[in-house]
């Protein structure tokens, strides 16, 4: 497993924000429900990513040592009108690129406050990079498009940082639905189809008694998925589901249907 540098995850929250944008300049209905998460129309969920772009701008810049209200931070009110395209598109390009100079300023060593125990800018840069992918596949399916698919690089370290989270999530919440994601014996196998052999885009995970591990790697497992690196991704971030027509499941179905069922955060 190899991180990003800095610079190229700074450049991924620029991209895949410009994506976005994109979409409501293009003249997507804003208030098309977003499939994925349909308690949200496109316009919340963009209101949404923006106001995450603009607090985290904020915890990078003034070096925060503690979580910050979001009633603290500016930006987040919105484009201050509702149902306005330009607007909420200016708006939320103004908070990528707020974003991306704080990082940048701030450096991957600067001290910024996580939720997830790394109190660095680098941590805020990755996650703003792959919560920007993952709400991007959002937006699109909002707008009626099939969602893009990021660099085979940047998939693979969004997929390993998920499995990070899934790890986190079970020790810090010991009562929350990652609690059960515990198996003995059984092993779910996840395989890219499309990429260059040495991304090793290969992960075995297992559900032991003491919870989640996970590795790069390929071995026989109870269960696997197969397919496109992207399609994989957002199989497990629940952006598609097992019977997504580039996906093949081999062995025990149900066992990853419970994994997608009590990895439900996110």
């Amino acid at each position: 497993m190899t991180l990003l540098t800095h610079d190229r995850y700074c450049d991924e929250i620029a991209r895949q924000a410009g994506k976005v944008e994109e979409l409501l300049t293009a003249g997507a209905d804003l208030g098309a429900t977003v499939p994925t998460c349909p308690e949200w129309t496109l316009e919340d969920l963009v209101l949404h990513v923006g106001r995450a772009l603009w607090w985290t701008e904020h915890t990078v810049r003034t070096r925060a040592r503690a979580e910050v209200p979001m009633d603290q931070v500016s930006g987040v009110e919105g484009p201050g009108v509702r149902g306005d395209a330009a607007a909420l598109a200016q708006w939320f390009a103004r908070s990528a690129a707020a974003v991306t100079g704080a990082l940048r300023a701030a450096g991957p060593d600067a001290y910024a406050w996580s939720w997830m125990g790394r109190h660095d800018a680098a941590f805020w840069a990755r996650r703003m990079c792959h919560e920007l992918i993952v709400h991007g596949v959002d937006g699109a399916l909002a707008a009626g498009r099939a969602p893009g698919a990021p660099a085979s690089e940047v998939a693979a370290d969004a997929l390993d940082e998920w499995l990070e989270i899934v790890e986190f999530v079970q020790r810090a919440l010991p009562d929350g639905p990652a609690k059960d994601l515990r198996a003995p014996g059984r092993t779910i196998q996840l395989h890219a189809t499309d990429t260059d052999p040495a991304l090793g885009a290969d992960w075995l995970i297992g559900l032991t008694p003491d919870g989640v591990t996970w590795r790069r790697g390929h071995e026989e497992a109870t269960a696997a998925v197969r397919g496109p690196l992207a399609s994989v991704l957002y199989l497990f971030y629940r952006r598609l589901p097992l019977d997504a027509p580039d996906l093949e499941v081999l062995g025990d179905r149900e066992l990853l249907e419970f994994w997608l069922a009590k990895a439900s955060f996110g």
